[in-house]
Order: C-alpha cells, then sequence, then structure tokens
C-alpha cells in the first residue's frame, strides 16, 4: 500500500464521520424513518413536511430557505405508526338504572403532521376525552338487552361522532369497538347468575324428560312392530306345516304317519299328562289315574297270575 493510500485512509476515517455530522448539524440532509414525518418550521411558521422514508435534502424541497433551518428554524418528528387504545371502566346507566362498566378500544394515526402537532396542545388526551365522552353519551339510558347484543352497531356510532373531532386534531380514527359491557354491582350479578342457573337447570330438566319421551315412544313402537312380526308369524306357521305335510304325503304316506305320531307325543309330552301303557294283549281294563299313594295296587293281570311276564310297561 503506498503512502498516500495510507494517509488518504486515515484521513477519511477520521474526517468522514465529522463532515457528516456537520452536514446533518447544518440540514444538508435528514433520514426519515418508516412510519415518520418531519414537520419544518422557520420562524415560527411551516416551512413544509417530509414523510418519504429515506434519506432526503431539505435543500432540494424547500430551496435556499433550507439554510436557515439549522439557525432559525426547528424540526419535529411526529410518528404515523397505528396506535391503539383501551379505556377500560367507563360507567354508564342503563334504561332500567343498572349501572354498568363499558371498555371500549379503538385505533388512531396521524393523518397531518402540522394539524396534530399545532392544532391541539395534548391531541391524544382530546381524543381519549372525546372517546370516554362519546361512549357515555351513546350507551346511557339504553336498554340493557339493546347494550348487551348490539355492541357492532353502538361502536359505529361512537366512531361517526368522535371521527370530526379527531380529523380536526390531525388524527385519523380507525376501528371503535365496545369490547366489554359488565355489571359492577357484585349483589345484581348474583341476581343474575342464581337466574340463569335456574334457567339452565329447567331447560336442561325439559330436554332430558323429552328425551326419555322419545325413547319411550320408540321402544313402544319397536315392540307394537315386533308383536305384529311375531303375530303374522304365528298365524303363517300352520299353513307352512300343512302346506309341508301335504307335500311330505304326496311323496310317502308312511313319513307322514310317523310325522304325525312323533308330533302328537311331543305335544302330550309337552302338556305335562301322566302318560300310562297297555299291553297289548289285556284281556280286560286296568284302573288308571293312580297317584300311589292310597297303597292299593292295580287288579292283577291272568297272566301276572300263572307267573308269566308279560311284555307290558306301566
Amino acid at each position: 500500500m503506498s503512502p498516500f493510500v495510507a494517509v488518504a485512509f486515515v484521513l477519511g476515517f477520521l474526517f468522514i464521520p465529522i463532515i457528516m455530522t456537520l452536514a446533518t448539524r447544518f440540514g444538508i440532509y435528514t433520514i426519515v424513518q418508516e412510519r415518520e414525518a418531519q414537520v419544518f418550521t422557520l420562524f415560527g411558521k411551516v416551512l413544509g413536511t417530509i414523510d418519504e422514508p429515506g434519506l432526503r435534502f431539505p435543500l432540494s424541497r424547500f430551496g435556499p430557505k433550507a439554510l436557515l433551518l439549522p439557525f432559525f428554524g426547528k424540526r419535529y418528528r411526529v410518528s404515523t405508526a397505528l396506535r391503539q387504545h383501551y379505556l377500560r371502566g367507563q360507567m354508564v346507566n342503563s334504561e332500567e338504572g343498572t349501572p354498568m362498566g363499558v371498555g371500549i378500544w379503538y385505533e388512531m394515526q396521524v393523518s397531518d403532521p402540522v394539524a396534530y402537532l399545532f392544532n391541539n396542545a395534548n391531541p391524544e388526551g382530546s381524543l381519549l376525552a372525546n372517546v370516554a365522552s362519546s361512549t357515555v353519551s351513546t350507551l346511557s339510558n339504553l336498554e340493557m338487552e339493546k347494550m348487551l347484543e348490539d355492541r357492532h352497531s353502538l361502536s359505529r356510532t361512537v366512531r361517526a361522532a368522535v371521527s370530526p373531532l379527531s380529523e380536526k386534531w390531525g388524527y385519523r380514527l380507525g376501528s371503535v369497538y365496545i369490547r366489554k359491557v359488565a355489571f359492577t354491582d357484585r349483589q345484581m350479578v348474583d341476581n343474575i347468575t342464581e337466574k340463569v342457573v335456574k334457567r339452565l337447570v329447567q331447560v336442561t330438566s325439559a330436554m332430558k324428560q323429552d328425551g326419555e319421551n322419545r325413547v319411550g315412544l320408540i321402544r313402544s313402537e319397536t315392540a307394537k312392530k315386533v308383536s305384529q312380526k311375531l303375530a303374522e308369524a304365528a298365524s303363517s306357521r300352520p299353513a307352512v306345516v300343512g302346506r309341508t305335510l301335504n307335500e311330505i304325503g304326496k311323496q310317502d304316506s308312511e313319513i307322514l304317519e310317523t310325522v304325525l305320531e312323533v308330533m302328537e307325543t311331543d305335544n302330550l309330552l309337552s302338556s305335562g299328562a301322566a302318560v300310562e301303557l297297555l299291553p297289548s294283549n289285556a284281556q280286560f281294563l286296568i284302573s288308571l289315574g293312580g297317584d300311589g299313594t292310597s297303597g292299593s295296587r292295580p287288579p292283577r293281570l291272568p297272566s301276572e297270575s300263572s307267573g308269566h311276564n308279560p311284555n307290558f310297561f306301566q
């Protein structure tokens, strides 16, 4: 590196910050940040405003008068960013005389930096007071039901009332929303809570009873349909059995007779009646229906007296 380059580097490192500071001090240039406006006044009068972000030169914007700004003028920095505020506990009375607390949320942004600086000594405080007073005047003496349910329309009403004054003070009012409406009387809150609980219990009981009624109706309808189907099945059984027996009889009469005997035997067994069997070669009738408790014995058959053992079952 040559000596001249080294000297130039050292001088630039030392003197460039000094030159930039002097240029800034004498108003040669200014740096405007994002969401910012700079208002310049000369001899107590507004010379102009620069609100475009970046490196700006007042001399090119205002002409030779910009050279007098460091000595006889002043520069104001105004933030144009969107701001949000929330007012809590604004006291209003409903039409029924119920004291209620209202919370209102709103947005605001500086739209005219000159009016913001010089039309009102405290524009933010004035805007806050204006929003609060408009909220109280709008919501006072309204029905409680309307106050609790129509917050959207009431918010638009508050915004329409505040916007004209805010524009005179250099503000642009954004969204306004009544965010919270609450009761301030603790006893009234307890009474309302008790009524709501009772109403919920009543509605729950009605829903439960209605459900039970519906279930009972469904059960009765189901039982009715089932009984109808069973009756239809029972009524169709003889026809089905008779048709089947006719088909069996056409094919083989002996099988039909056997089936009928089995069915008759099954009916006798299912009836629970006493069944006594007699030998096929019996010569006379014997006493039937004895329960075995009298100790009497039926008359002996001739074959029994002769010592023969006939083939019969009792």
